[in-house]
């Protein structure tokens, strides 16, 4: 019997009026209520997610950097600096883990601290990535140079959005230390650590994973709980997975586990730009993606759809050719968007159909 986990921060979403519902083996809030609410306070005010459902990994040993070197598909982070007194910053870097044929065990973050030797890279993984990356990294690890410890229970993590986002976080989690406009000019994975380490402080990383202006804030569980209550007394409006989803469809971003998996290739998601180094050295799967990207092709790619007003489609509902019943993609996710005032999709489409069509209706199909 699988066992269905809670979040470190479950309690106090929980107190906050929180609805659970099950995502990926984990008990996660659907929503607080007022669905409606938590939108409109996310694209107009200030919302806050509780998105300690990721699993979180700290890779420590004499090389973690080169050791991950050849797994991870990006650029590994360089070290902070000191960018105010008491106050460090550096650059998140994204990620795919790929086997040997180019398929995808997961995406991640990979951030780094301080000096790799001492504080160690800590990665942020989909929840649904976790298990298959701590089985590849217990075959490509070596334990001389570079041990993983989870370290999911012990940090958590909320992501705060909306235009009031930069101001709140300058106030109570940077002691205005940064100005609400530095925050908002950062690059995505862009981070602010206030404090020497993440036990002892909280890191806010500049993220696009929804459209309006967001940042996830890492740290110490029991302190992102208290976080979580200063938030909510400051005005913040808790939200849930559902708006999250709507906010990750509306923005096209996919997430691993709904959107990729085991069978992905990452060119076919759409993800290859930020997630791969074509100039680093090597990593595993990289032959198979250097002969896509020179030679060759792949048969289909992740679409975002605008589906028209018509019931939300589940995930995996079929796409056809306008001209015949052939199945040609399917469904990964669809929301009732309240910005564009229509059901929105993303879905694998094989090359060359520029129309689908859903229960009938045509549906056009975005190219590159």
């Amino acid at each position: 019997m699988s066992t269905v986990k809670a979040t470190p921060l479950f309690a106090v979403t929980r107190a906050s009026g929180g609805v659970t519902t099950e995502y990926q083996g984990c008990t996660l809030m659907r929503h607080f209520g007022d669905p409606a609410a938590e939108y409109k306070a996310a694209t107009e005010g200030l919302a806050i997610f509780d998105r300690s459902h990721r699993g979180r990994l700290v890779i420590t040993g004499q090389a973690p950097g080169r050791m991950l070197g050849g797994i991870l598909t990006g650029r590994i982070p360089d070290p902070p600096s000191l960018v105010a007194e008491g106050l460090l910053g550096g650059l998140a870097t994204y990620h795919g883990v790929l086997t040997s044929k180019g398929r995808m065990i997961t995406d991640l973050w990979a951030v780094l601290t301080g000096a790799e030797n001492e504080a160690g890279f800590l990665l942020d993984i989909p929840v649904a990535g976790v298990a298959g990356l701590i089985g590849n990294l217990q075959k490509f690890l070596p334990p001389r140079f570079a041990i993983a410890e989870d370290v999911s229970d012990a940090l958590g993590m909320i992501t705060v959005v909306g235009p009031e986002a930069a101001g709140t976080l300058s106030r109570l989690a940077l002691s205005l230390r940064v100005e609400a406009g530095d925050l908002t000019v950062l690059q995505e994975g862009a981070w602010r650590l206030m404090g020497p380490d993440l036990t002892d402080g909280l890191l806010v990383m500049k993220s696009e994973e929804v459209w309006p202006e967001a940042y996830s804030v890492l740290g110490a569980a029991e302190a992102l709980q208290e976080f979580w209550r200063t938030l909510v007394d400051d005005g913040a409006v808790p939200a849930g997975l559902g708006v999250w989803s709507t906010l990750r469809v509306e923005a096209g971003r996919p997430v691993f586990g709904t959107d990729m998996d085991e069978q992905t290739i990452p060119i076919e998601a759409g993800i290859h730009k930020r997630a791969i180094d074509y100039e680093k050295g090597c990593f595993t799967g990289q032959e198979v993606i250097i002969r896509i990207r020179d030679r060759g092709h792949v048969n289909r790619r992740l679409r975002w759809l605008r589906l028209g007003d018509v019931p939300t489609p589940r995930s995996g509902a079929e796409l056809c050719a306008e001209d015949s019943d052939k199945v040609v993609g399917f469904i990964t996710s669809a929301v009732q968007s309240p910005k564009f005032g229509e059901v929105l999709g993303l879905a694998y489409v094989r090359e060359g159909f520029k129309t689908v069509t859903l229960q009938g209706r045509v549906v056009k199909v975005p190219q590159e």
